[in-house]
C-alpha cells in the first residue's frame, strides 16, 4: 500500500495538471457510473491529501475521495504541454521508489483507449488519467468529507498548527505498543511499515513500549522525525531515513564526486543504493548499522516489524 508521500506526490501531480480545467469524467468499467455522472463536466478546483487517502474538490463542491489500497493506481497521459511537479505516471513501487508507468500516447487529439478495468477516467484538453482499482472511490458533500477527515488522525506531511500535540494525545493515552499505534491511521494518518519500522529505530524507541509510557517530549520528537523524513520521501520519490555517515556504499561511489560535498549532503537522494537507504525494514539478519546486533523481526498486528534488539532496548 502506498504510503502518505506518495499520495501527496499524487495530489501535487493532479494540481499541476489538472487544477482549474474542465474534467470529463467516466467509468469505463461502469461501476462507477453514477459517481461519474456527478462531477462530469465540472472544473477541479484542488487536489489534497490526507494520509492514505486523496480529496479532488470540483467547481460545484462535491468531492471525490479516493483511497488506493493495496492494490489502486493512477496512469497518466497527454500532450507535450501536460507535464507536473511529479512523474507522469502511477506510483509503482519496486522496493520503495516510484517510477513511471507507459503513460500511452495521445493520438489525434484524445486520450488512447482505456485498458483493463478502468473504475475512472478523468480528460482534461490537454491529458488525462485512468484509475484502476482502489479500496475506495464515492463522491461526497464538503460535510460527508469532513466526517471522513475528522476519523483520521494528524497528517504529519500537512502539519497544522496544534497536529503535533493531537498526535501525541492520542498515542499516550492508550496502553497500546506504539508500534502498533503508528499503524493506526485514527491515531495517525499516512504513516505505514517503513516509516513505522524507520523512525523507531531512528529514536532508539522500543516498538513493544505501550503509548502511555511515552513522554511528552519523546512524542514531540517522534512526531517531528516523522514529520522530516516523509517530507524527504515526498522530495525525493523515495523512502530514505538512513543519515549520510550510515551509507557506506554510497559514501564510497561519492569519493570521485568530492567528498567534501558528499558530507555535505549535496548528492542527491536519488543515488543512494536500495542497500543503503533503511536502517531495519527488510534488513532481519543484517548487522544493525549502528551496533552490530543482528536485526530481528516478528508479526505484529498481521505485519513485519522490524527492530534492533540492542538499540531500541532502552538500554543502549
Amino acid at each position: 500500500m502506498p504510503e502518505g508521500h506518495s499520495v501527496h506526490r499524487l495530489a501535487r501531480q493532479f494540481n499541476d495538471v489538472f487544477a482549474g480545467s474542465v474534467l470529463a469524467v467516466s467509468s469505463p468499467q461502469g461501476k462507477f457510473a453514477a459517481g461519474a455522472r456527478l462531477i462530469d463536466g465540472q472544473a477541479l478546483e484542488r487536489a489534497e491529501a490526507h494520509g492514505k487517502q486523496m480529496f479532488l474538490t470540483f467547481s460545484h463542491e462535491l468531492i471525490l475521495r479516493v483511497h488506493l489500497g493495496l492494490y489502486g493506481a493512477w496512469d497518466f497521459g497527454g500532450d507535450s504541454t501536460f507535464t507536473g511537479a511529479s512523474s507522469i505516471g502511477a506510483p509503482r513501487r519496486i522496493g520503495e521508489q516510484e517510477i513511471a508507468a507507459d503513460s500511452g500516447g495521445w493520438g489525434h487529439g484524445g486520450p488512447p483507449e482505456p485498458k483493463g478495468a478502468v473504475r475512472v477516467r478523468l480528460v482534461s484538453a490537454h491529458g488525462w488519467a485512468d484509475l484502476r482499482g482502489p479500496t475506495a472511490c464515492e463522491v461526497l458533500t464538503p460535510a460527508a468529507a469532513a466526517v471522513v477527515r475528522r476519523k483520521l488522525g494528524p497528517d504529519p506531511l500537512n502539519n497544522l498548527p496544534g497536529d503535533g500535540e493531537e498526535f501525541g494525545r492520542r498515542i499516550r493515552k492508550s496502553i497500546t505498543s506504539i508500534a502498533l499505534q503508528l499503524m493506526k491511521q485514527e491515531v495517525l494518518a499516512g504513516v505505514g511499515n517503513v516509516y513505522r519500522a524507520e523512525v523507531l529505530f531512528r529514536l532508539s524507541l522500543d516498538p513493544m513500549r505501550p503509548g502511555k509510557s511515552l513522554q511528552v517530549e519523546e512524542a514531540r520528537a517522534l512526531w517531528a522525525d516523522i514529520a522530516k523524513i516523509m517530507a524527504d520521501g515526498v522530495r525525493d520519490g523515495r523512502i530514505i531515513t538512513t543519515e549520510l555517515g550510515d551509507r557506506p556504499s554510497g559514501l564510497g561511489a561519492a569519493v570521485g564526486h568530492g567528498l567534501e560535498d558528499a558530507l555535505l549532503g549535496s548528492r542527491p537522494n536519488k543515488d543512494v543504493p536500495v542497500q543503503d537507504a533503511h536502517y531495519v525494514y527488510k534488513r532481519v539478519g543484517q548487522p544493525c548499522r549502528h551496533c552490530g546486533t543482528v536485526i530481528a523481526m516478528a508479526e505484529l498486528g498481521g505485519r513485519k516489524l522490524y527492530w534492533c534488539p540492542h538499540c531500541q532496548s532502552g538500554k543502549a
